[in-house]
C-alpha cells in the first residue's frame, strides 16, 4: 500500500525561510530518490487556498517515515507532516 505525506506549513513561518531552505530540501529528495527510497512524486499545491501545503507519494509507509525523519522542511521546523495510507487504484 502506498502512503501520502501531507505537509502543512507551520503557523507563523515566513515564506522567506521556506525559499531559503528549499535548496537543502531539493538536494535531500533528489538523493533519497536516487538511493531507491520509494519516492514516487512530490510537490506543492498550486491552489491559493492550499498555498501553505504540499504532498509526497511513497511506495510504503516506511519510506514515508524515513523521508520525513530527515527532510529539512521538517527538521528545521517549517512544516508539519501527516502520513496517510493510500489504497490507490493504478491504471495502465
Amino acid at each position: 500500500m502506498e502512503s501520502v505525506v501531507m505537509y502543512t506549513l507551520r503557523e507563523g513561518v515566513d515564506r522567506s525561510r521556506v525559499l531559503e531552505t528549499y535548496p537543502r530540501h531539493k538536494a535531500y529528495y533528489e538523493a533519497f530518490r536516487a538511493a531507491g527510497g520509494g519516492l514516487v512524486a512530490l510537490g506543492p499545491f498550486q491552489d491559493a487556498e492550499q498555498a501553505a501545503g504540499s504532498m509526497g507519494i511513497f511506495t510504503s509507509r516506511e519510506d514515508a517515515e524515513r523521508f520525513i525523519a530527515h527532510d529539512p522542511f521538517v527538521t528545521e521546523g517549517l512544516a508539519d507532516p501527516r502520513i496517510l495510507e493510500w489504497n490507490a487504484v493504478h491504471f495502465d
